[in-house]
Formats: structure tokens, sequence, C-alpha cells
């Protein structure tokens, strides 16, 4: 049985190439101490030379546009290489936010009403605020990482938000109030809950990735039955996106006790200080052991098409 190599793939095209390059490097160090591997720059929508699917399973470390949209995902299903986490159909689930809620909705998961619409088709800020109040969220469909992420204070900022975008698909929705929770999941099942306290009140992509700007919880200060709650809301949102392998959901815990679902994340940022580590570790998971339980999955089903192809080429 063929040693697979974990092809780390780092960088993309998209507005988190930075987040990318991080989370591959730490992810090629921890992969390293369990597989053979080597570690590939990305800087096309396109598969790179050398990728060889008899020899390489990929371990994907493209954040946002192409890399965790189902872009890449599709042609390395294409090619016929094993590859870890979300399908390429998954994936274009998963990062269509308004899809996502709609599905989630549908199995009883608690989502903020929204107005979907495309920059040449705007709403007013007159529109938006008579359906979904003066507290609105403005946020990119298909980013992650808060890229594009406002919050306006009145109809004067929303006004010039709305004024900014020029391009893409957006949701508008009704801001929930409550803490800020995020959950890994891994083989199906959920991790622990970390809570997220940005000190500017916004976790926005400057208090993600500045150090100091945000204090974590992990694990979360709650109620066993709220974690519970939360860790149950985390499944069934993975599940509505068809997930497998491992990704990351987020929430909002209204003071009532109940999760409202933000997101699902299907590549989440992976240095050792990302949010999917953090959760690992309140289960008892240090990053090297994460990293390795994340390709393992894949490396399975390199294993597989090579044993169900060992027949035909035997008798050929």
């Amino acid at each position: 049985m063929t040693s697979p190599v974990l092809a780390v793939f780092a960088g993309g095209t998209s507005a988190e190439r930075a987040v990318s390059l991080g989370s591959a490097r730490a992810c090629a160090l921890a992969l390293a101490r369990s597989f053979p591997t080597e570690l590939f720059p990305i800087d096309a929508n396109a598969l790179p030379a050398g990728l060889d699917p008899e020899r390489h399973v990929v371990f994907s470390m493209l954040h946002g546009t192409f890399g965790e949209d189902g872009g890449m995902q599709s042609l390395l299903e294409q090619a016929g290489v094993a590859y870890c986490g979300f399908t390429a159909a998954a994936c274009r689930i998963a990062m269509d936010k308004a899809g996502t809620k709609k599905i989630a909705a549908a199995l009883g998961l608690r989502v903020a009403e929204g107005i979907f619409f495309a920059a040449e088709q705007k709403p007013s800020a007159d529109e938006i605020i008579a359906r979904l109040g003066p507290e609105v969220v403005i946020k990119p469909n298909n980013e992650g990482s808060s890229v594009g992420l406002s919050l306006p204070r009145d109809r004067a900022e929303l006004t010039a938000v709305l004024a900014g975008i020029r391009s893409g698909h957006w949701l508008a929705e009704r801001r929930i109030r409550g803490r800020e929770l995020s959950v890994g999941l891994l083989a199906g099942r959920a991790l622990g809950v970390v809570e997220i306290r940005p000190h500017g009140g916004v976790y926005d992509y400057t208090s993600k990735y500045t150090k100091g700007m945000t204090d974590y919880f992990a694990p979360a200060p709650l109620d066993p039955a709220v974690t519970a709650a939360v860790q149950a809301a985390a499944v069934a949102a993975l599940a509505a996106c068809g997930g497998r392998d491992y990704a990351r959901a987020d929430f909002i815990l209204t003071s009532d006790g109940v999760p409202w679902l933000l997101e699902v994340n299907p590549l989440p940022g992976m240095k050792e200080t990302s949010l999917l580590p953090m959760s690992a570790r309140c289960a008892g998971l240090d990053f090297i052991g994460l990293v390795r339980a994340m390709a393992e999955p894949a490396v399975a089903r390199f294993h597989a098409a090579e044993a169900a192809a060992a027949p035909a080429l035997r008798a050929s």
C-alpha cells in the first residue's frame, strides 16, 4: 500500500492570501510529524505542476474565493486527486451565506433575517431599515475572515456603505446582539466552544489578525446545557452543508441562551492560535494531533481508491 505525500496548498488568489500562507506553513510543519509532506505555492486558479493523483493527497489551506468556494475542489475532483475537507458541492453551499442560512433555517436553526442582493440591484438604506430595523450588518455573501464586513450605526453610515458596494453579491442582515461563539467540527462531532470578545466590540478582519485586540475564552464560560445546545447546533449546521472531515461554525448567543448561526467555515484559519485549534484544545487535542486527524479521512479515501483500482491493474 502506497504511503501518500500530503500536498499542502498555500497562498491562492483571494483577499485571504496572507492568512492562507500562515495557515499552510503551520500545517505543513505539523503534518510532517506524521506524513511525508510537500508545500505547494498556489499563485493561479489552477492545479500546480507536479501534482500526482497516484502519489498526493491535498491538504489545501486556500482560504476565500476559489480556495473554499468549490473552485479548487472541482479541479481536484476532475483530476482524480484525493483531498481533505468539504467536497466541491458542500463548499459551494457553505460559502453561499444566504443559501446556508436558508437550509439551516429549514432544519430549525435560528438565523438572522436578511436581504440578499447583487451590487447592481442594491436596495436603498430606507428599504433595508424598513425591513430589518436600524441595526444591520452588511457583508459579502461569499467571503471569509470578515472581509468586507460593515456594521453601520445609523442611516447615514448605511447609505455610505451601500454607495461603496460596486460588485459582487451581498447580504444585509438584522444585527443580533449577544456573545460571539465558535465551534470546531472534526469527523462529524463538535469540539469545544470558544467565546470571542473583541476589544472594539466588532470581530472584524483587524480584530482577528491584530495581536491583543481580542480576548478568547476556551472553553467559553457557559452553562453545560448551553454548551451542549451550541455544539448540537454546530453539528446540525455541518449537516446542512453536507460537510465532511472538519469545519468551524460561528454563532451569536443571545441573552435567552439561544445560538443564532452566523456561518459555516469549510476551511478555517489554521495557525496554532486560530479558532479551530483553540476549540480542539478544549477537547484535549493539540495542534499536531488536530492536523493529523484532519488529514486521516482523505488518506483513507486515497487508500480505498488505490485498493479499488488494484484488481483492474492486475487484470490488465
